[in-house]
């Protein structure tokens, strides 16, 4: 069973101090929700820290976010909250090294639009058609009558632009334009932030791209194509993982398939693995039964590898 956010509120508005986190290695959806909920509570001089787990870095393309500065290094983050929400994050394990803080907490509010969500929490807000967790906060920040202000719109723009693909994925509705257009009527500079979000990439990881993509393989008869990150390549270019999330968009673009994966190579061996689909496979479902999680069109899971053992059991599945 799901909660509701009247009950989150009604939570919050008896309480005077809170604790934030979202999912390790954050993306646009779970930086835009903490950051947009944690500028907001500030504005409104209530006590809010804001954290994710080590490695406790911001992939590039996320750095000119408001609110950034304003987050809590994970070792200084409250041992045992008196009310922790956590945002976009489908389990405990996702909170990484904050998932023991969330289990001391008094009371853990979980936000999240994944169908996966293993409601971990002792509220567990659940919406999966939601576009974004972005939205679910919106709604939140509105019920509070908490201040919206122009960082705070940024951010909740941001999670709502990432997470419908630029208004492109099957998750865009007309919802998604009114909240688009709502959050634009404030001091948002939309233009340099798509190109943050989307566009704008160091020399050296485009030539890592080319790399990649020359040696990206498809699958005809599954209508699959895949491609694989390997360290030694993000080593030869000079380029960090966090920095290869879009590659999964190029990939997309393929006609002749329908399911999409990225594979890169973690510095431990480790595969984490990137799926999307176009509709007619659900690709969720192979990200639970490898031990993920995520939407119908867009999931992820991480694997022991190697990444050729990992691309022959999605092909299986398939």
């Amino acid at each position: 069973m799901n909660d509701t956010l009247a009950d989150a509120a009604a939570i919050i508005r008896s309480h005077d101090s809170f604790a934030l986190a979202c999912h390790v290695s954050p993306d646009g959806d779970a930086l835009g929700s903490m950051l947009g909920l944690h500028l907001a509570l500030l504005a409104a001089d209530i006590d809010s820290v804001a954290s994710f787990s080590k490695p406790f870095e911001v992939a590039p393309h996320y750095r000119s976010l408001p609110g950034l500065d304003r987050l809590t290094n994970p070792d200084a983050y409250p041992r045992a909250p008196q009310v922790m929400i956590t945002l976009d994050s489908g389990s405990l394990g996702r909170l990484g090294d904050l998932g023991a803080n969330a289990q001391a907490a008094e009371n853990l509010i979980v936000l999240d639009h994944h169908v996966s969500n293993t409601r971990y929490g002792s509220l567990n807000v659940i919406d999966d058609r939601a576009a974004a967790t972005a939205v679910m906060v919106y709604q939140l920040i509105q019920m509070l009558e908490l201040p919206i202000t122009d960082e705070v719109a940024t951010c909740l723009y941001a999670g709502l632009v990432c997470d419908t693909g630029r208004f492109q994925y099957q998750t865009t509705t007309p919802a998604v334009f009114e909240m688009a257009a709502q959050l634009s009527a404030y001091k948002v500079d939309i233009p340099s932030l798509s190109r943050e979000l989307f566009e704008e990439h160091r020399y050296a990881y485009l030539q890592l791209t080319a790399r990649v993509l020359t040696e990206t393989k498809l699958d005809v008869e599954r209508r699959f194509a895949w491609a694989v990150i390997r360290q030694a390549d993000l080593l030869e270019f000079g380029v960090t993982l966090d920095e290869t999330e879009g590659l999964i968009d190029l990939v997309r673009r393929i006609q002749e398939a329908e399911v999409f994966a990225v594979l890169k190579e973690e510095p431990t061996g480790r595969v984490r693995v990137s799926l999307r689909g176009l509709g007619n496979v659900d690709v969720q479902k192979i990200a639970l039964s490898n031990g993920g999680g995520g939407h119908s069109f867009a999931a992820g899971f991480t694997s022991d590898g190697p990444a050729e053992t990992v691309v022959e059991a999605i092909r299986s599945q398939l």
